[in-house]
């Protein structure tokens, strides 16, 4: 995951570690490179443009600390930038209100909603919740019988909907049955459809209307780059989306979408599919994203100097031969 893009912005680096301070010219010359590397990465142009602006503005505004490289404190800008572009907090489910909570599922078709349905209701169960399976969607040739196989996978209750019925009216009688069975949560699977397919996207405005969900996420293949982009930004606009939900980012991801999808739609990434497994589902942590896009591994924690606060101790890569050389570590 973000493996191209690391090597690009570790080189980036490198070329700021000979450097004695940190001035106007070199911060324009490795800011050029970093540019390339997030366009190539296929992050939108504009969430481009203002994330090496305010890494410019705050390299030039820098004032040198004791002990710390030029490419350090580079390192130490861009992670916390990459950080805020990300979204800042990770961002948990917002499932106050109603009971059953309702988590209504969009995206287009194959992007791997009705998996991730299951692979959610699993992560909600450990946490003592009571999952309800809806499979909503009605036109997808055996994604009924999809979701119905992965519940009882699961051993959790499914609502039994049939291909006749009306999605809505499916919505309706499934929040009967859940309440009927106890169910704490309710998960509503819909047919994946274009931002264009105006008649589609009505349904879902009336689903919506229908159970009035606490969450809505759009589930987006990483694969696809700015594309999961944009028709996010067009689902949104419709139906106001809560959060993301980002699928096959074990796979060779450039990291478009999961750097630009925040900073578009207003939308934090809730959660990242790492396989195929029901239990390959994540939390979305964007500290820990932009620290192996950075190379620095999972976790990232500064580490207060007794006099100074601010200090953070950041190891750079002296050789550029191996992969290993392009760890970057922050204790």
């Amino acid at each position: 995951m973000f493996e191209s893009l690391s090597d690009r912005l570790s080189g980036v680096f490198r070329s700021f570690s000979g450097r004695g301070q940190l001035t106007e010219e070199n911060i324009q010359a490795g800011l050029r490179e970093v540019r390339l590397a997030l366009l190539e990465a296929d992050v939108n142009f504009k969430v481009v443009k203002d994330f090496v602006e305010n890494v410019r503005q705050k390299c030039l505004g820098q004032e040198l600390i004791k002990g710390v490289s030029p490419a350090q404190q580079v390192v130490k800008i861009v992670h916390e930038e990459l950080v805020g572009l990300l979204g800042g907090e990770t961002a948990g489910l917002n499932l106050q209100g109603q009971e059953p909570a309702v988590i209504m599922l969009v995206g287009l078709q194959g992007s791997g909603k009705t998996t991730s349905a299951g692979k959610i209701a699993n992560l909600l169960r450990k946490q003592k919740m009571r999952p309800y399976l809806v499979p909503a969607d009605v036109y997808r040739p055996a994604a009924i019988d999809q979701l119905t196989v992965l519940a009882k996978q699961l051993d959790m209750p499914c609502f039994p909907s049939t291909v006749d019925m009306n999605p809505v009216d499916i919505a309706r009688q499934a929040m009967e049955a859940a309440r009927e069975q106890q169910a704490t949560v309710v998960l509503l699977d819909t047919a994946g459809r274009l931002h264009v397919d105006e008649p589609l996207m009505q349904e879902l405005a009336a689903i919506k209307a229908a159970v009035n969900p606490q969450e809505i996420l759009f589930v987006a293949d990483a694969m696809t780059g700015q594309d999961a982009v944009t028709v996010a930004e067009s689902f949104n606009e419709r139906l106001g989306l809560t959060g993301v939900v980002l699928t096959k980012m074990d796979g060779d991801a450039r990291g478009g979408a999961a750097l630009s999808i925040r900073a578009v739609t207003g939308a934090p990434v809730k959660f990242v599919g790492m396989g195929e497994k029901l239990s390959e589902m994540e939390v979305f942590h964007p500290d820990r994203i932009a620290g192996r896009i950075l190379g620095m591994g999972d976790v990232l924690m500064p580490k207060r100097c007794a006099r100074k606060a601010s200090t953070w101790k950041i190891s750079v890569p002296r050789c550029a031969g191996s992969r290993s050389s392009a760890l970057w570590t922050v204790f």
